[in-house]
């Protein structure tokens, strides 16, 4: 009986009446940015730099002047309390003044030379220190980082399986765009120009099925599998409790390697989620805002991996290996990580995050208990997000189906209108270390002012 009130308090027709105002209101609001996306539009595939720009689903983009702590503002000098905050890259607040300090002194000194500069050294022992790992290597983006992993794993393996969870989002990676929705295994519907069959080589199961996990590496043939520790981009999906322990239990048992892929999860502490928790994979990948937004990604082994990879590196012959690219490794880059290692991605940084994060998801969570929403919120770390339904997903299946929905698009109008950008690809938050309380407040008060709004519409 309750879960039927609860579902009858914000109708369709409440929901389409606030997006209907809303776009209004954004077209309203942005006519200098509604005339650069215009002239933008001759020059650029889709009027913009990087075409899935355009996934904000706005009727144009906002062009963003200026991006300072955690405020941006806009062509036409609107100013907004960033909580997305590049999707991750800029997880450290925009241009820091310690990163725009390095980013500026050490741009005398040359910014890529294809030789190591003597922060090598240093950046190395502090990964170890903060991960766990002792072998390292430098990428320009996780997508990068993640395709490098997966030769290794085959080359060391000598298997051509990877096996990854369903819904999983790891870059720009081949492999990785199949799914399992529809009772079979099938290549990401809109993939562009892949004339080969996915399937052959990429194994998915569902997140959290370990029986389904368990037959498909019995067969014995996955190099590794490749996982975030916690699902990111569908919503954010947990682990079930002893769940990561069984999958790591189940990779050593059938000699498959394991790989988090924590380019998200970073925001779980120092050392990521799997140091968190206390898994011990055999590799793992971050990138976005390692370098402080600027590009650059890492992938680092265990001292097995490694040794393997130094006897397959013994007998492998002559010709190119496909890993690596000119600006790997840069000066900067090395600058710029070691920067974030030591400024950054420390206990006292985290700690103050997550008090802010922790004020964040109950601030939310009471704004789903004041109005008997059936939402939920989840928090992993310094990330926060809410997904308009009852029930946390337990897999990406399930998670696919619930974002994306127009009561989300109607949310991320209301607060962008009211000076709040959250993720849009769903419902996603980060605390920066330049968050202030002041910036939580204003979320939790502007997201509880559109409920109450969406609420008195169905009346």
């Amino acid at each position: 009986m309750c879960k039927a009130i609860v579902k009858s308090k914000i109708t369709d027709s409440a929901i389409q009446a606030m997006l209907g105002r809303e776009k209004k209101l954004y077209v309203q609001r942005n006519p200098k940015s509604q005339a650069l996306s215009l002239e933008a539009s001759k020059n650029w595939l889709r009027g913009v730099p990087m075409h899935w720009m355009v996934d904000w689903g706005l009727p144009f983009l906002l062009f963003i002047e200026k991006a300072s702590g955690t405020v941006l503002t806009d062509a036409d000098n609107h100013q907004y309390t960033d909580f997305c905050l590049g999707d991750t890259g800029a997880m450290f607040g925009h241009s820091p003044k310690v990163i725009a300090d390095v980013l500026a002194s050490a741009a005398h000194n040359g910014f890529t030379t294809m030789l190591p500069s003597s922060d090598v050294v240093e950046v190395g022992t502090l990964l170890e220190d903060r991960f766990g790992l002792p072998f390292w290597q430098v990428t320009a983006t996780a997508s990068d980082a993640n395709r490098a992993v997966l030769r290794w794993a085959r080359a060391i393996t000598g298997r051509s399986k990877i096996l990854i969870f369903n819904h999983a989002y790891h870059g720009c990676v081949d492999d990785t765009f199949v799914t399992a929705d529809n009772g079979k295994v099938e290549m990401v519907d809109g993939l562009v120009g892949e004339p080969r069959d996915l399937t052959a080589h990429t194994k998915v199961v569902e997140f959290n099925d370990v029986p389904a996990l368990e037959a498909a590496l019995r067969e014995g043939d996955v190099a590794c599998v490749l996982a975030e520790p916690v699902m990111t981009n569908v919503g954010m999906v947990l682990p079930d409790a002893g769940f990561l322990e069984k999958l790591r239990a189940l990779t050593i048992e059938t000699s498959t390697l394991l790989i988090f892929d924590e380019t998200h999860t970073l925001s779980s502490g120092p050392g990521g989620y799997a140091k968190v928790v206390g898994i011990k994979p055999d590799g793992l990948v971050f990138g976005k805002p390692i370098a402080g937004g600027i590009p650059a990604a890492l992938y680092g082994f265990s001292a097995e991996v490694q040794k393997r990879i130094q006897s397959y590196l013994a007998q492998r012959g002559d010709g190119r290996s496909g890993i690596g690219t000119t600006l790997s490794g840069s000066r900067i880059q090395m600058a710029l990580i070691k920067t974030v290692l030591k400024e950054f991605m420390t206990e006292e940084t985290f700690a103050a995050l997550i008090v802010l994060a922790r004020r964040l998801e109950r601030g939310i969570a009471d704004v789903i208990i004041k109005y008997e929403v059936p939402w939920h919120v989840t928090r992993v770390g310094s990330r926060v997000e809410f997904m308009c339904v009852e029930a946390p997903p337990r897999c990406g299946r399930d998670a696919s189906k619930v974002i994306h929905q127009p009561i989300d698009t109607a949310v991320h109008y209301y607060l962008l209108n009211r000076g709040v950008v959250i993720t849009p690809f769903h419902n996603m938050m980060l605390i920066c270390p330049a968050t202030t309380m002041g910036d939580v407040d204003k979320l939790i008060a502007t997201l509880d002012q559109c409920t109450d709004e969406l609420i008195k519409q169905a009346a």
